[in-house]
Parts: structure tokens; sequence; C-alpha cells
């Protein structure tokens, strides 16, 4: 059962001492949107038509058969026997981890964006990923606008390679992101 705190003595024995809510001490909220990261590039950094490479992982097959047991236990993600013996010729990571390969490297590098939100994507994964090969992120812009309907941002569209070491490439994401304007992330 719920108690209501009457005074200000039961709110922090209630709370052990932290009360509720903003107190009058604390420093006032930022105007800046909470997402922002310090180091992500604007609306107006981004260059169209030029391919960057955004950075590197090499994926284990006890990386690609964790992530097969929790999230797609197909038997060609999960053992090598089942993977050749299958159309994927041996054992590969499914497309759900090959994505999120992709998601990991960008996180991890200079190249972030201050992404709002994803407006739309399609993926496609011609060539399977298999254990230990190293696989490279490259990103090129297509596209750019200021939004209409939310003038603070910007629509950009984009198209993600995923390409193991071999050329190969093993994702291709085409996708459009609302980004932040630089105006607008200095606010607060």
């Amino acid at each position: 059962m719920y108690r209501i705190a009457r005074t200000r003595k039961d709110r922090n024995e209630r709370t052990n001492g932290r009360g509720v809510g903003r107190e009058k001490h604390l420093p006032p909220r930022s105007k800046a949107p909470p997402w922002l990261l310090a180091d992500a590039h604007c609306y107006e950094d981004i260059e169209l038509a030029r391919e960057v490479e955004i950075g590197r992982h090499t994926p284990t097959r006890d990386e690609i058969v964790d992530f097969a047991r929790q999230w797609d236990p197909q038997p060609f993600h999960l053992d090598e026997e089942a993977g050749r013996a299958s159309p994927m010729g041996g054992l590969s990571a499914s497309s759900c981890h090959t994505y999120s390969i992709s998601s990991l490297i960008y996180s991890r590098s200079d190249e972030r964006l201050q992404t709002a939100a994803m407006l739309g994507l399609q993926m496609r994964f011609p060539n399977a990923v298999r254990p230990g090969e190293e696989l490279t992120l490259f990103e090129t812009f297509t596209d750019k606008r200021v939004s209409k309907s939310r003038p603070a941002f910007g629509v950009v569209s984009s198209q993600s390679v995923l390409r193991n070491e071999r050329g190969k490439d093993v994702m291709v994401m085409t996708s459009s992101y609302l980004v932040l304007r630089r105006d607008e992330s200095r606010a607060g």
C-alpha cells in the first residue's frame, strides 16, 4: 500500500533523505536536449557523396553462436557442421547480428551524428558473415535537406555498407534520419 508523505519529514524518511523531484538547491536543467552527444556531428557537417570509413570489427565464433543462441537460434548460426550442410555453406552470423555489428561500429566511431530519429531503412544481406573475418563499415551521405515540418532538424539520407576483408558486401543499408541542426545543438 502506498503512503502519501504529509510533511517534509515524512517524505525524507520515506525516500532516505532524497526528497522527491528537483530541489531548489540543484542547478536548473539545461535547455539543450538530454540526448545530445558532446562529440557528434550536426546536419551542417554532413558532406554528400563522400564515402567515409566508420570503423572495424571482427566477430568471433563464440560471439556469433552466443548471439544466435539468444536471438536467432537457427542451426546454421549455432553449429559449424549444420552450417556447412545448409545453403549458407558454413557457420554464419544472423542478419540481426550483422546489423548489430554495424550499430556497434557506428556507436564507437568519431563519425556519429546528432540523430533524433531514424525515419526509415532498407537492408540487404548479400553475403554471409563468417567467424574471424574483419568487417569494415563505410557510409556515404546521398541527400540532405532542412525539414519543412521541424526546421530545427535536417533530413539526411545515407547508404551504409558493411564489407568483409575479401571486399564482399555483407550488409547494404539505405536509411534516412532526422539530424539536429547546429544552432539547435548549442541551445542552452
